[in-house]
This record gives structure tokens, C-alpha cells and sequence, in this order.
């Protein structure tokens, strides 16, 4: 199997796994959003390109990301509500991109995540 990928995303996995085996819960949220501002990044890089099969895997990646998200809320109100509620916005803007790429979509997504992580990280 891991002669199918190329040694980035060998890399990328193994730093990945290493990652989460190491972090606390705060750390894994840091971690999704980090790794579906990623992906979404790439996706944009890729559509560009031309690239479909890495736009695709790139949204792949961010929907996992987005899912991994959503499973870490608990409960029903207040803030769980919100986030539950955003991060089914993001998975759906994904999703519609998935078949009908929109760059400027993916783009405000992402700046809306990169602000999420750098007001969780405190500055």
C-alpha cells in the first residue's frame, strides 16, 4: 500500500499519525483544523493546476477533517449547537465543491477556518 503513495504523502502520514498518538484533546481539534485549512489550500493549488485527482484527494482530506470535527462535539446547545452547525456548513461547501469546484468558496472557507485556529491559538 505504501508503495502507491508518493514519499510526501508518506511523510505527511506518518507526521500525521505521530501527531494525533501524541496530542491531547485541544490538540486534536488544533490538528483537523490545521490539516482541513491544509487540504483546502491544496485544493485551490490543485484546481488551478489542472490537477483533478489531487483536487480530489484534497477535498477528500478536508472532509475528513471536517468529520473528525464534528464527531469531537459533545452535547446539544449553546456552543455545541454552533459548532455543529458550522462544521455542517463547512462539510456541505466541501461536498457542493466536490462536483462543481468553486475556488472562491473553498477560499472563504479556509480563511474562515484560518481565522478559527489563530483565535484558538490565541493571537
Amino acid at each position: 500500500m505504501l508503495a502507491m503513495r508518493s514519499p510526501q504523502e508518506a511523510y505527511r502520514r506518518v507526521d500525521f499519525d505521530a501527531r494525533v498518538a501524541a496530542s491531547r484533546p485541544a490538540d486534536l481539534v488544533h490538528l483537523c483544523i490545521e490539516h482541513l485549512i491544509g487540504a483546502l489550500g491544496t485544493a485551490i493549488h490543485a484546481a488551478e493546476a489542472g490537477d483533478n485527482h489531487l483536487k480530489s484527494r484534497s477535498l477528500t482530506r478536508a472532509l475528513t477533517a471536517v468529520t473528525a470535527l464534528q464527531l469531537g462535539v459533545s452535547g446539544e446547545d449553546g456552543v455545541a449547537a454552533a459548532l455543529r452547525h458550522m462544521y455542517e456548513a463547512a462539510r456541505r461547501t466541501i461536498l457542493d465543491c466536490a462536483t462543481d469546484f468553486d475556488s472562491a468558496r473553498i477560499a472563504t472557507l479556509r480563511a474562515d477556518f484560518v481565522d478559527i485556529g489563530r483565535a484558538l491559538r490565541g493571537g
